[in-house]
């Protein structure tokens, strides 16, 4: 699966990765592979995202908005609000 994330200053992250876990308004929901196609509303939270061995990123190059695991795996972002969408294997999520 493919994510963008992207606020009004710049992308943050463009990758491919295992899945993403989001703050919606009726809670947090995991998105993987192959994901119905949908548009929500994103509420304050931490956006959660499983990197896999595709995943092509420079962590020295991440914004320091992102918390990295320390196997570099996973990273988190905090956020206040947003939208995401997904369709044909991609999730774009734009965030305040």
């Amino acid at each position: 699966m493919y994510l963008e994330i992207v606020s009004p200053e710049a992308t943050l992250l463009s990758t491919t990765i295992d899945s993403v876990a989001v703050p919606s308004l009726n809670g947090e929901f995991q998105m993987l592979n192959h994901h119905a196609p949908i548009i929500t509303i994103l509420g304050q939270g931490v956006v959660k995202v499983v990197l896999n061995a595709e995943s092509n990123i420079d962590f020295d190059d991440l914004s320091e908005a992102f918390e990295v695991s320390t196997n570099k795996t996973t990273l988190k972002l905090g956020i206040n609000s947003g939208t995401i969408e997904s369709r044909d294997n991609k999730v774009i999520v734009l965030v305040e």
